[in-house]
């Protein structure tokens, strides 16, 4: 997806793991999938930079969607859609 796509979307759960490093972010990602319905949208906020490899990866090999990553000024917004 664009950038601008991704501003758009409306995030139905919001994962803050800015300040944790690997592998904080991937982790309270794990647990926060648990919370949201199937075709929800979780966002994740990270500052470690393993994390926009990291959060994809895990993504696609649990069947997830990975949308997209926009880059804030120290960290990433990471979005996924839960399958």
């Amino acid at each position: 997806m664009l950038v601008e796509e991704l501003q758009n979307i409306k995030s139905d759960k919001t994962v803050d793991a800015r300040g944790t490093a690997c592998p904080g972010p991937l982790l309270a990602a794990k647990k926060a999938i648990g919370e949201i319905k199937s075709g929800e949208v979780m966002e994740i906020l990270s500052s470690d930079e393993g994390t926009k490899k990291d959060i994809p990866k895990w993504a696609m090999k649990k069947g997830h969607e990975y949308l997209g990553t926009i880059e804030e000024s120290g960290y990433f917004i990471i979005y996924m859609k839960k399958n």
